[in-house]
């Protein structure tokens, strides 16, 4: 396909945009903890716009310190000292041809209680004694421990709803604070505009504050700035004025909408915003004198319609954008989980949308503009929609660590990994395994001038990634074993399939080093009957080796794989009951993929069994003990799945051990862990390489 939209410039009020891609903003956790930019995070975004993007909106900027601040490592606009740092990062985008809009934020009822009033503090400290950080990253998890026992300031919205998602104490925004509130998004904008930024977008999606003013979910006032839709809108029009009068009508100002709400589609119809209101919310935007919408959705109640888990199609929510395109005439960005070049191109062409907004997709590959742009879409790594950027900057960002991409191992490293050294010479470099941390390794070993040779005693690629894809709906693991293995082989990779690894055919070898990525094996637990035929585990299942259909089924362990593979069950026709030792279901599973399988879970009927153990397997029958009450129970199956964990394969490691001066063992081998941790031991082990 030719992408001649996709590469065609693009108008917002007075600034032109060079093309039609956008990546839009999202909170990485890489500014300092004063709120100024810091090196890391110019790097991160000097690289996408090195590579061709068009237009780069910042990641949450706070406009208020006091009941504004997010987390410890976001951008800030709450003062003047903020400019200067800021106009560096500006001019190192603008010297690759990308604009850039920053956007303003203050988080409402989502903000963090432990820094609600105590942040002006915090940060001044910092910046009195630099050293404090170290100190005050460490001291956090004990802070949690207070915030949890309620004796911490309340988050502030426009009423006192706390939301269900991070269960905060909330009061509502006195009138006066509301005023105060719409004076530092109107400064905070004329800060912006002083650092030679090209424009500012206002953060009014995602259940943060200017949205809890829109939602009629979220905003119960009886005065001026609540009821009908005009009072609802009132707080983001007066701060849309203020900023034209402040900064004039060439400054460009845009909305990041959530136009429906979703609240439907988690049995609370009728509540918040729907589509037809937040089409009128747009129209009324336009006329207000914004030049551009960003349409999106949901909030953190129906966060699954906003940050979409694996199992969503691309392009599921194209009406959104469509909607509003047909009645506005100002320009309409939207992200609309855009996958490929292709998908993007063809909703610029059909209407959809003005400008496509590829914000994972950028954490994955910052080069993604480019590769498109000359023909290379083929060497894109794709985002697989793993949710783990997301997953792990609600952890990193209270320790002071940006997020991290699973598939990118060199997210927030750009600076250090943009010159890998090439000092390889040709030597071989012995690789055991083909999944995702060996291919990672074979990649980065290739373009250091190493000859990576990987032995695989299957005939495919992938490893354990070969059966995560398996259960339904997680065919975008493909994506990532596939882009593995064509960068491998692109970098010089010799791949030798069905072959076995040993400390003789290692040797025959001569290599230089030896990278053993040999995976994990099932756990299989001492209990009474365990190895009777009906038994088996998960990767007996969904390798294809146990078949199952019309059976009564015990699943016993309700983490990720077994809730997966309990839904592949289902889909065959088997009768589940999943059993879990702790008191609540997926206790170690990330709550939107929990929100996103059980209910799929239940249209199948399962059985969920907490709070029990597995004692005893019979012919027929398990029986399980109540590990609160002692008390036992038989439930009647015909076959017992056993999900209860996995430990690591490094058998052939230490037999290495001994004979090999080189020896680094990676991934599962070394550490059970996710995807992320693979392809990232993968990518380590090949750089520390000498």
């Amino acid at each position: 396909m030719q992408y001649e939209k996709l590469f065609s410039e693009g108008r917002i009020g007075s600034v032109t945009i060079k093309n039609r891609i956008v990546m839009p903003p999202m909170e990485v956790g890489m500014a300092n903890p004063d709120g100024t930019p810091s090196e890391q995070l110019i790097a991160y975004y000097e690289e996408r716009a090195r590579n061709g993007l068009g237009l780069l909106i910042t990641g949450i900027t706070r406009v208020n310190g006091r009941h504004g601040a997010t987390l410890p490592r976001q951008l800030a606009m709450t003062s003047n000292r903020h400019i200067e740092p800021f106009a560096r990062m500006v001019e190192r985008v603008h010297a690759h041809g990308t604009k850039i809009f920053c956007q303003l934020h203050h988080p409402g009822r989502q903000g963090n209680s432990l820094m609600t009033e105590f942040w002006p503090m915090v940060e001044l400290m910092g910046r009195v004694w630099p050293g404090y950080w170290k100190y005050f990253f460490k001291i956090v998890p004990a802070m949690n421990k207070f915030a949890e026992s309620g004796l911490v300031p309340p988050v502030v919205s426009a009423s006192p709803v706390a939301c269900e998602h991070s269960k905060q104490r909330t009061r509502a925004l006195m009138k006066w604070e509301i005023k105060g509130l719409i004076k530092d998004f109107i400064k905070a904008a004329h800060r912006v505009q002083q650092t030679g930024a090209d424009g500012v977008e206002l953060h009014a999606a995602h259940g943060y504050l200017i949205q809890q003013f829109l939602s009629p979910h979220t905003n119960r006032r009886t005065d001026e700035y609540g009821g009908s839709l005009e009072n609802r809108m009132r707080c983001l029009l007066e701060i849309i004025q203020g900023i034209r009068n402040q900064c004039g009508k060439n400054f460009p100002i845009a909305v990041r909408l959530s136009v429906d709400e979703y609240y439907r589609c988690i049995n609370k119809p009728g509540q918040g915003i729907e589509l037809a209101e937040g089409i009128e919310m747009a129209k009324r935007l336009e006329q207000a004198g914004i030049d551009a919408i960003d349409v999106s959705s949901a909030n953190y109640e129906t966060m699954n319609y906003w940050l979409e888990p694996i199992s969503y199609e691309p392009g599921w929510r194209n009406n959104l954008a469509k909607a509003v395109k047909e009645k506005v005439r100002i320009p309409v960005l939207a992200a609309n989980l855009i996958r490929s070049a292709d998908q993007a191109e063809t909703q610029l062409r059909e209407g959809y949308q003005d400008f496509v907004c590829l914000g994972r997709p950028h954490l994955a590959d910052g080069a993604w503009s480019r590769k498109v742009s000359e023909g290379r879409e083929q060497e894109i790594k794709r985002c697989i929609s793993c949710l783990w950027c997301f997953e792990s900057l609600l952890v990193n960002a209270l320790v002071g660590q940006p997020l991290e991409c699973a598939v990118n191992p060199r997210l927030g490293r750009e600076s250090e990994t943009a010159h890998p050294a090439k000092t390889g010479s040709g030597r071989v470099v012995a690789i055991v395994g083909a999944g995702p941390a060996g291919l990672s390794a074979a990649e980065i070993l290739g373009l250091r001038g190493f000859k990576p040779i990987i032995l695989e005693k299957n005939a495919f690629v992938g490893g354990q990634l070969q059966l995560a894809n398996k259960p339904p709906k997680k065919e975008k693991i493909n994506w990532c074993f596939n882009d593995l293995h064509s960068a491998a082989l692109k970098n010089g990779a010799e791949i030798r399939f069905n072959t076995e690894a040993t400390p003789e055919s290692i040797r025959a070898l001569h290599p230089y080093a030896v990278i053993v990525a040999t995976g994990g094996n099932s756990v299989i637990p001492p209990i009474e009957g365990v190895k009777q035929p009906h038994v088996c585990t998960v990767t007996e299942i969904l390798n294809g080796i146990v078949k199952l259909k019309g059976k009564r089924v015990a699943v016993i362990g309700s983490g990720m794989t077994g809730l997966e593979t309990a839904e592949k069950l289902g889909e065959d026709g088997n009768q589940i009951t999943v059993v879990e030792m702790l008191s609540e279901i997926g206790p170690d599973a990330f709550g939107q993929y929990l929100d996103d399988i059980l209910p799929r879970l239940n249209a199948y009927k399962v059985n969920f069994i907490p709070g029990h153990k597995l004692i005893k397997i019979n012919a027929n029958s398990i029986i399980l003990e109540n590990t609160s009450s002692r008390q036992q129970r038989e439930e009647k199956i015909d076959h017992v799945v056993l999900s209860v964990g996995v430990k690591c394969n490094d058998k052939l490691a230490k037999e290495l051990q001994p004979h090999f001066e080189r020896v680094y063992t990676i991934g599962d081998a070394r550490k059970i862990g996710r995807i992320a941790q693979a392809i990232r031991d993968g990518f380590d082990s090949a750089w520390m390489i000498q």
